[in-house]
């Protein structure tokens, strides 16, 4: 049979038919906040290249967290932004850094009513703006770096975190942390590895919002936005390691990425819609372009689609309000 007894239409004649019959659905519960704070700031600060995002104070970050957990997002993920940097990034390890502060307060004010995270890396830290520390000639000291990082892990497991994410593509990164949490007696800590995180264009935005010292580019260690084979590569050696879960980053210009990472392991898959992305939409619709909240579902909707089954977008609230609208 064939038209025009069918008619494929049919299924799409009204909003209550679409809604029935959707292959695809975002649930608040798989959204991702992530969030900034800066150290020493009494009133949150916006970000201009991130429309309606903010660096956070303590306290407008320990109530913008408990907004997030009532809205029923399913998890948060912390970044701190320090007074002070130097080379090592130092702050990044101390038990009183903004950083670890920041996980005690959001830990005290919501508890287990959302997922907290927190991001261990220490280009946020460092006066050179790597993700890692640097030999004397410039580059950075992969294996000098994991003893960094097993350090920082440990640090925010006390501090109270449910989940670390190694986001700064090091070889190994993933086995040393999980390594060190297990010796430190943090079995039940998590592990969110940043399993295929590419050098890309779309992170600006975020750079202003951490205020990065960045010298350089990071291409020796994130990866080439051309590989595909590499990804799973790097993924399959995360989960080796000791990964719950797996993310993919950026998320729109990889869904090829991110599907195929979906299909290739069985834990759970992340993917960061990140600031670029973001920034994106909120200036096409600023100009009246699109549809910004139809924007906003369409794009969520396309990366849960391609296997994601959490997101990390700076909408999470807000999508979290729309859905619960649609649905």
């Amino acid at each position: 049979m064939s038209y025009p007894e069918i008619r494929p239409r049919r299924l799409r004649r009204t909003p209550a038919m679409r809604r029935l019959v959707a292959e695809t659905r975002v649930n608040p519960a798989e959204l991702i906040l992530p969030m900034f704070v800066k150290e020493g700031l009494t009133d949150p600060r916006p970000i201009t290249s991130l429309p309606g995002v903010l660096q956070h104070s303590r306290d407008s970050l320990r109530k913008a967290a408990a907004e997030a957990a009532q809205a029923g997002v399913g998890g948060i993920m912390l970044f701190g932004i320090p007074e002070q940097r130097d080379p090592s990034g130092s702050g990044g390890a101390d038990p009183d850094g903004i950083l670890n502060v920041a996980i005690r307060d959001v830990i005290a004010e919501v508890g287990d009513a959302t997922v907290v995270m927190s991001d261990l890396c220490l280009d946020e830290f460092t006066s050179h703006g790597h993700c890692g520390l640097l030999t004397p000639d410039g580059e950075v000291d992969n294996d000098a770096t994991l003893t960094a990082y097993a350090e920082m892990a440990v640090v925010q497991a006390e501090a109270g975190v449910h989940v670390v994410g190694p986001s700064g593509m090091m070889d190994g990164q993933v086995g040393v942390v999980r390594r060190a949490l297990d010796a430190a007696g943090h079995q039940d800590v998590t592990v969110l590895a940043y399993a295929a995180k590419y050098a890309s264009a779309f992170f600006g935005p975020f750079r202003e919002a951490v205020e990065s010292a960045l010298e350089g580019d990071r291409r020796t260690y994130q990866q080439d936005p051309a590989n595909l084979r590499e990804s799973l590569r790097e993924v399959a050696l995360d989960v080796a390691e000791g990964a719950d879960m797996v993310m993919v980053k950026p998320a729109l210009p990889y869904l090829d990425v991110l599907s195929a990472v979906r299909d290739a392991v069985d834990v759970p898959v992340a993917a960061y819609q990140v600031s670029g992305e973001y920034a994106m939409v909120e200036a096409a619709a600023a100009n009246g372009w699109i549809d910004r909240e139809a924007a906003i579902l369409e794009t969520l909707t396309s990366i849960r689609r391609a296997g994601a089954q959490m997101i990390l977008t700076y909408w999470a609230v807000e999508a979290a309000q729309l859905l619960r609208e649609r649905y």
